[in-house]
């Protein structure tokens, strides 16, 4: 049995934040609006991303703390994890704000969620959805533009034996039903170390496993040299530079071998996670058919206004093949409606992008790194200061980390910020602040700044010079 839908301003492919950004948008402009989504309302930040694995590794946080709280004079212990009820938990959190934040926006500003699979349907003059309703049955949705907003998944690359043996993504092990004794985790950047810290303070024994020379392959050195100091001293086990070559899963658990240089070494372990990245999802929605293409990575090409090939068709989020972050997400969305429905012709500024892995120390950046700086033409001053000259670390008996600076030589002129400490991702903000108004390191040293913040150690940094107590870099040499 089928039926048509038409008449809408927009239709709209998933139901995360791109999707909801969008669609609140276009309510709000009183254009109507229909949602297809074949799997659960919310898309990843809820469902499978940010909300369930920050709840989890709060919790792992306070057991690590209960376990080894660094102040005289306080004693604390942790018992063993009920890992049953901490997924319960988690569970119900992310249930609460997917019916808060999600299903029941839809409800309030009017427009409708149909579950189904959707595809391109028509030709790329005329294209239309085909949906394949979940209770059965098909419907044709026409409307005057469409917005692809499907996301992305968890991608494996192709290592012999891995298909065959099965493995763990970040979505599936925050889903297991035990706690593994021991976990592989394939993968040192932000989602891996994430996951690996997360297990390791649950008290699983964790190995992470890395194709490229150092964790956090993409931070600043210092800061991968400080990352990968805190991992080894709660005795997660660290191999960089080293390629999964084979897996082999046998009752014991996983056998992965691996190459370092000329050299192979064998790793066993009960679980193996997989996070090596994620892939825009555009599996089945026959996208050829409507004049949409996609990348090399499996993106769809969009213009700086986030139009395909085709002059009704957006696409916004992860499936783009821009940084996968919700708010890019729910940026892009706002952005597709104003664009599509009101031709605004609005762009994205992403140079001060900030980005937080929330380990613990937590890892955060905006702007250039040194090598990025350098390549682009500039002549660096970078400042790096150890938290152990920053008073908050200080009281917090917690001096792993640092706070660097890349600053242009000459005028001063702020380029990036890198942070390795407790709340980075606050400190971060600041100098997103900093980047936007181009603010030199003088100014930012001149700027008042409360005492005993963790944001202080910007100013801190901004006052450091060869001569004080800080490390200071050169980005030429």
């Amino acid at each position: 049995m089928s039926s048509a839908n038409s008449g809408y301003e927009l239709a709209v492919i998933g139901s995360g934040g791109a999707a909801f950004a969008a669609a609140i948008a276009a309510r709000a402009k009183g254009s109507s609006v229909v949602m297809v989504e074949r799997g659960t309302t919310g898309g990843t930040c809820v469902n499978t991303g940010c909300v369930p694995s920050k709840a989890l590794l709060a919790a792992a946080e306070a057991r690590h703390v209960a376990l080894a709280q660094p102040f005289p004079g306080i004693a604390t212990s942790a018992g063993s994890v009920d890992f049953p009820a901490l997924i319960g938990g988690k569970t119900a959190l992310v249930d609460d704000m997917r019916a808060d934040k999600y299903t029941g926006l839809a409800s309030e500003y009017g427009w409708e969620i149909l579950r189904g699979t959707a595809s391109f349907t028509g030709t790329a003059d005329g294209p239309a959805l085909h949906v394949a309703l979940a209770g059965g049955g098909t419907t044709t949705i026409e409307a005057a533009h469409y917005l692809i907003a499907t996301g992305s998944a968890p991608w494996a690359p192709p290592i012999d034996g891995l298909e065959q043996a099965g493995y763990l993504t970040s979505t599936t092990a925050m889903e297991l039903e035990a706690l593994p004794e021991s976990m592989i985790v394939v993968g040192g950047n932000y989602i891996g170390l994430e996951q690996g810290q997360l297990f390791a303070r649950l008290g699983t024994e964790v190995t992470v496993i890395e194709a490229l020379d150092r964790l956090a392959p993409f931070e600043e050195p210092e800061v991968s040299e400080a990352i990968e100091q805190v991992f080894r001293d709660e005795g997660i086990g660290v191999h960089t530079a080293a390629t999964v070559t084979a897996v082999r899963r046998g009752p014991d658990g996983y056998t992965l071998t691996a190459a370092r240089g000329g050299d192979m070494f064998e790793l066993k372990a009960e679980q193996l996670l997989v996070a090596t990245g994620r892939r825009p999802v555009t599996d089945g929605l026959n996208l050829e058919a409507v004049g949409v293409k996609t990348g090399e990575r499996g993106e769809i090409v969009v213009d700086e206004h986030l139009r395909t090939g085709n002059e009704r068709i957006w696409a916004a989020g992860d499936v783009t093949g821009h940084p996968q972050f919700v708010y890019v997400a729910a940026a892009h969305g706002t952005l597709v409606a104003d664009n599509a429905l009101d031709g605004a012709g609005r762009t994205l500024d992403y140079q001060r992008l900030p980005r937080v892995t929330f380990t613990t120390p937590a890892i955060a950046a905006a702007g250039l790194t040194d090598a990025q700086a350098v390549a682009q033409g500039y002549a660096c001053d970078c400042r790096v200061l150890p938290l152990e000259h920053v008073p908050r670390a200080l009281v917090n008996r917690d001096t792993r980390g640092l706070i660097k600076l890349v600053a242009e030589a000459g005028t001063g002129r702020l380029l990036g910020a890198h942070v390795i400490a407790e709340g980075a991702g606050d400190v971060i903000a600041a100098a997103v602040y900093a980047l936007a108004n181009a603010m030199t390191v003088q100014q930012m040293a001149d700027l008042w700044c409360p005492y005993l913040t963790m944001a202080e150690g910007l100013k801190l940094a901004a006052q450091t010079y060869t001569r004080d107590v800080a490390k200071l870099s050169c980005c030429a040499s």
